[in-house]
């Protein structure tokens, strides 16, 4: 029997790649919700289903909703039953939560409520709930963080993001919502935001422009880069092969904490196992453009508060259950480049 998906936030940069591979790579039929007021554009979902087989129309269905308000009765009438759902809507531009605190952090619980009130009630098989590598905080160089590593988010967008979790488990423990937590690293690819580094690094290559790469000599942030569409294909090897975990009533709080994961909720990491250094990206986008770099580093800590120069996931845990990146870091980056370059008017600021 064909599968219904409600996906959240599928007119922004990570939704509409979860959109495109599932269309893809399965015949369920999926709403997707969009408040399109902030970083959604209704162009990514008209190009996916454009570009794609005549039949992506007659199994997408859009509905218009702003999460930071709760699903009414009628909307949730209108969505209808579902088997899943796939958390994506939220703010994520660290620039905008340092600028304005509290009406980021304010909309992203308010849009982790509304969801998961709805699931409450909706009864979902999985609700997949996507996060950030940025709620552990930074890391040393060269080492990373494990699934379940303790919560030390840096800026108001990783407070919220953290804060989302929280909920999210809160309903898993208390109301049964079969959440699973996924977190990701940097994600790249076709049609992000120009604010986003790879699209401003490409952007201001392109044009002959300098680039400012965070860090100081001998100490170079670094991050792991994942394209958007691994992190789908991550998301529907859960859906179709790792059921949630469900906390049990008789569940023994005595019990060992790290024994049973009838404990808390299945929580994987995603990530590529590439990890490169702010420098690194800018060189290898300036390689795609054939365009010289010129760069000038800059103090992290003076320019942006809270940012952290390096971060890192470990990814073994889903590894070893059978799922890897079907798309190296390479070839997405020069995939990216190319597509962007091709595309000029999603370089527009």
């Amino acid at each position: 029997m064909t599968k219904r998906v409600l996906l959240t936030g599928a007119g922004g940069f990570i939704g509409h790649h979860v959109l495109e591979h599932l269309l893809h790579e399965s015949d369920w039929e999926i709403t997707a919700t969009d408040s399109f007021r902030h970083k959604g554009k209704t162009d990514r979902i008209r190009q996916v289903l454009e570009h794609g087989a005549p039949e992506w129309r007659q199994r997408t269905r859009v509905v218009m909703h702003d999460l930071a308000a709760p699903v009414a009765s009628q909307l949730r009438d209108k969505i209808g039953p579902v088997d899943y759902v796939l958390a994506v809507a939220s703010l994520s531009h660290v620039d905008d939560s340092i600028a304005d605190p509290v009406a980021f952090t304010r909309n992203n619980t308010d849009i982790a409520l509304s969801v998961l009130e709805y699931a409450r009630e909706a009864a979902p098989a999985h609700l997949i709930w996507v996060s950030t590598d940025e709620v552990y905080g930074p890391t040393v160089a060269g080492q990373a963080h494990p699934e379940w590593a303790p919560i030390l988010p840096s800026n108001p967008y990783s407070a919220s993001k953290a804060a989302q979790e929280a909920i999210a488990i809160a309903y898993w423990r208390t109301y049964g919502v079969p959440v699973t937590l996924v977190n990701c690293m940097n994600l790249i690819g076709e049609r992000q935001d120009p604010q986003k580094y790879l699209p401003m690094l490409i952007r201001r290559i392109h044009r002959g422009q300098k680039v400012t790469v965070h860090g100081r000599p001998g100490n170079i942030g670094t991050r792991h880069y994942l394209h958007a569409r691994n992190l789908a294909d991550a998301m529907l090897y859960i859906l179709r092969n790792l059921p949630p975990a469900m906390f049990p009533a008789h569940f023994d709080l005595d019990y060992h904490y790290g024994m049973t994961k009838a404990g808390r909720p299945d929580r994987f990491n995603i990530v590529g196992p590439d990890r490169i250094s702010n420098l690194q990206l800018a060189q290898m986008t300036a390689d795609l453009t054939g365009k010289p770099l010129r760069y000038q580093l800059e103090d992290y800590h003076a320019t942006r508060p809270g940012h952290d120069p390096h971060y890192g996931l470990n990814g073994s845990k889903i590894t070893a259950l059978g799922w890897k990146p079907p798309v190296p870091f390479p070839e997405s980056l020069a995939r990216t480049v190319a597509w962007t370059l091709a595309h000029p008017e999603w370089m527009e600021d």
